[in-house]
């Protein structure tokens, strides 16, 4: 007879695994539950008792997850975010608010389509409670994974995202290789890409979108990899790095456009253009949306189309 193993399993016991897996040890563990190490042992006991299955493995530097413990962790991971996010969109809503919305965003997304996006819906909904988290699209989704968000903004990184969640295509996302003003190659006109392929570069990681398009262009010019680099996953620091030095770098439009309004920067004509693929909405499959956030993508829908 199959068991219901959610019929025993307790928050606190969610709680004991997520720690467990982010702390590593149950002496850590359990101060960050603020338990004894004792009752934090005792109670992995019965974690395990309930599952029937090792869920950590004990090592001399620590416990590592099982195979089962890391499927184990990944799910009660996102149905703790759940009920967190439930308990304070009824704190919110029991307070006299009308409850709460949380947003995952890339980077090319959030300066202007997504922060428009949600002046619109503060307008409409003052006393919502608005959160923006992310920057890269692994980022995000992983955060859409754990349950940490109500939808995102964003493009699929890996293929397994294709099954887990739904994509619609929203806009288009435009590169621009930008440098400071005053730059050597401010005033060169229009370039290719191995004019520029001695410059120094700030290069976002390689699991970026904007990276992945970035070498394949180089591949595709015949250019080796590019040498004289700093690797940066802030898009902040990336912005300062080149308003400090001759460096370059390839970067969603809307992220600079007010550098480039503001004076700071300019952007360098390279041929051909470097383009990405679009982003859109993309929200977990055969789940239900609140009230705020159905309103919210329909926000994003009518934004696209203008």
């Amino acid at each position: 007879m199959k068991r219901d193993i959610t019929a025993n399993l307790k928050v606190r016991h969610m709680s004991l695994i997520v720690a467990l897996a982010d702390h590593g040890t149950t002496h850590r563990a359990a101060d960050a539950l603020n338990m004894t190490q004792s009752t934090a042992s005792k109670m992995l006991r019965d974690v395990e008792d309930i599952f029937e299955a090792a869920l950590f493995e004990r090592k001399p530097r620590g416990m590592e997850p099982t195979p089962l413990g890391a499927f184990v962790i990944t799910n009660v991971r996102a149905q703790l975010s759940r009920l967190h996010k439930f308990s304070d969109e009824f704190q919110a809503r029991r307070a006299g608010g009308y409850g709460t919305l949380s947003v995952g965003a890339i980077t090319g997304a959030a300066p202007d389509f997504v922060a428009r996006s949600v002046a619109e819906i503060k307008r409409k909904r003052p006393q919502l409670m608005v959160s923006l988290h992310g920057e890269t699209s692994d980022d995000i989704l992983d955060q859409l994974e754990a349950g940490g968000l109500d939808l995102a903004v964003g493009r699929f990184s890996t293929e397994r995202h294709r099954h887990m969640f739904t994509f619609e295509l929203l806009a288009e996302e435009r590169l621009v290789v930008v440098a400071r003003m005053g730059h050597p190659l401010q005033r060169a006109g229009r370039m290719q890409l191995s004019d520029l392929a001695e410059c120094s570069w700030v290069l976002q990681p390689l699991s970026n979108p904007s990276r992945h398009v970035l070498d394949a262009a180089l591949h595709d010019a015949g250019l080796d990899r590019l040498t004289d680099t700093i690797e940066c996953s802030s898009v902040l620091l990336i912005l300062n790095l080149v308003q400090v030095s001759d460096a370059v770098a390839l970067l969603p439009e809307a992220v600079v456009d007010a550098h480039i309004k503001a004076g700071l920067f300019t952007t360098l004509a390279v041929e051909p253009d470097i383009r990405l693929t679009g982003f859109g909405l993309v929200t977990r499959r055969k789940e239900t949306q609140s009230e705020a956030a159905l309103e919210f993508c329909n926000i994003l829908r009518s934004r696209a189309n203008l």
